[in-house]
């Protein structure tokens, strides 16, 4: 199958002068995953080329075994310094969608209006998304067929207010995603701090933090092999 992942082009922390961008693990793990399952993988970014890089998720504290694949991985390098610009990708094309994570798209792809046409229409024609960490964000604006918030009443989760406070960015990201996605009346459903935390409902799922990559993208394969869906795990 054919399947998008879909990454930030944002690059700055807020008003700190850091950089910030996708989280390495977040795109690796679900990559490899998807990849190693014989699935097609196009990548894409609002602006299209290199996506930024979070240079913390570049430190040697961060790195996994899918990280440290990837920096061994010629093709792999290359096909993520060349991704789509977003408004050139078409829903038809693509079985299901993974949004990877990091800071980067607080500020890009939770307000971008194609990331939420995309989305809409991936979702109507019956076909799953799965999001990490951060990422759920680009769910901000995304609304359900009948115009309701996509999120309404639906058993989500994403990074904690816990886990944003812990790494000192509270006051710096534009929202607090958990905040968020409550006020829109999402079911909001956490684990411990940077403990893998993974809900599916329907064709949505969304993974707490960088340790839910893999297994979000675990239950992305499942909701391509049409398994019934669960919540929580």
């Amino acid at each position: 199958m054919n399947i998008l992942m879909v990454l930030t082009s944002h690059d700055q922390l807020g008003d700190t002068g850091k950089k910030t961008g996708f989280w390495l693990e977040e795109f690796a793990a679900p990559y490899y995953v998807l990849k190693d399952a014989g699935h097609q993988i196009t990548l894409a970014s609002p602006r299209g080329g290199q996506p930024p890089l979070d240079p913390k998720s570049d430190e040697a504290a961060s790195q996994t075994d899918a990280t440290r694949r990837f920096k061994g991985d010629a093709d792999a390098q290359a096909q993520l310094a060349s991704t789509k610009p977003l408004e050139s990708v078409r829903p038809s094309d693509f079985d299901a969608l993974f949004y990877p994570g990091g800071h980067g798209p607080l500020w890009d792809l939770a307000e971008d209006p194609k990331s939420k046409a995309l989305i809409e229409q991936t979702l109507a024609d019956g076909k799953p998304v799965a999001l990490v960490c951060h990422a759920p964000a680009v769910l901000k604006n995304v609304t359900a067929q009948d115009g309701v918030p996509l999120v309404a009443g639906k058993s989500v989760t994403g990074f904690t207010n816990e886990e944003e406070e812990a790494v000192g960015l509270t006051k710096v990201v534009p929202f607090l995603l958990e905040d968020v996605l409550k006020q829109l009346g999402a079911k909001f459903s956490k684990a411990e701090p940077f403990k893998p935390h993974v809900v599916r409902e329907g064709l949505l799922i969304t993974g707490q933090n960088p340790p839910s990559s893999e297994p979000a993208a675990e239950a992305l394969l499942e909701a391509l092999a049409k398994e019934p869906a669960g919540v929580d795990s």
